[in-house]
């Protein structure tokens, strides 16, 4: 079983991280494992800190007013002729509006293909006596929960700080992270935006050393 980090043992301060613009009007650490959402408001940057390293943040985002319009990722890929998120990438809904543009980070690229881990596809990956160990699904539906959503609203989602190339087959391959402690990503909401996270709980492959270990939000408001 991999052991889990607490967040007090982490000095965010030691990271020497630029000042977002604006003051700060949200600061969490999400925990190992663990779900969270809030809404992010038009102009507002979230912060997302890899505190531990490599640690997949599981993500899908939802117009705040109308959460049937959502991130889609194939329109977001097509857009930007890329598979991979980076500064400048816009985060298109399925109707083609941008929810938020990445616009900074530390780490080389982010995923947008690999999907979200779930009980039934860690049976398939890796055996039946993994079908106990919750994972990003449940951690989204659970989160749901919360405003009257549930698996229905789920779609493919971002996966911040997680490694996942394409072979030259086309195959897709879930391997060692290129984060580190410290490294982060910006977005900035261009409508007010519902950001929900499952800071991955997967501890049967590499993508976070098999550690979950926490993360660390910021909002901040340059009005």
């Amino acid at each position: 079983m991999s052991s889990q980090t607490p967040a007090s043992s982490y000095n965010l301060e030691a990271f020497d991280l630029p000042q977002l613009v604006g003051p700060v009007v949200h600061e969490q650490t999400v925990e190992a494992r663990a779900p969270w959402s809030h809404v992010v408001t038009a102009g507002q940057t979230l912060r997302i800190i890899d505190v531990g390293g490599n640690q997949a943040v599981d993500c899908i985002l939802y117009n705040a007013a109308d959460p049937i319009e959502r991130y889609s990722a194939a329109d977001t890929m097509t857009a930007q002729n890329n598979v991979y998120l980076t500064t400048g990438s816009r985060l298109l809904s399925n109707e083609g509006n941008p929810l938020m543009t990445i616009t900074a980070t530390t780490v080389e690229r982010h995923d947008t293909i690999g999907g979200a881990c779930s009980r039934e596809s860690n049976t398939l990956r890796y055996g039946h006596h993994t079908y106990a160990q919750h994972a990003c699904v449940e951690n989204f539906i659970l989160d749901h929960t919360r405003r009257d959503m549930g698996k229905r609203d789920m779609v493919s989602n971002i996966n911040f700080f997680m490694n996942v190339p394409v072979e030259a087959d086309g195959s897709l391959g879930i391997v060692d992270g290129i984060s580190a402690p410290g490294l982060y990503v910006d977005l900035r909401a261009e409508m007010d935006t519902l950001v929900v996270v499952s800071n991955c709980p997967q501890i049967n492959n590499p993508c976070n050393g098999f550690d979950p270990t926490p993360v660390h939000m910021v909002i901040a408001d340059p009005s």
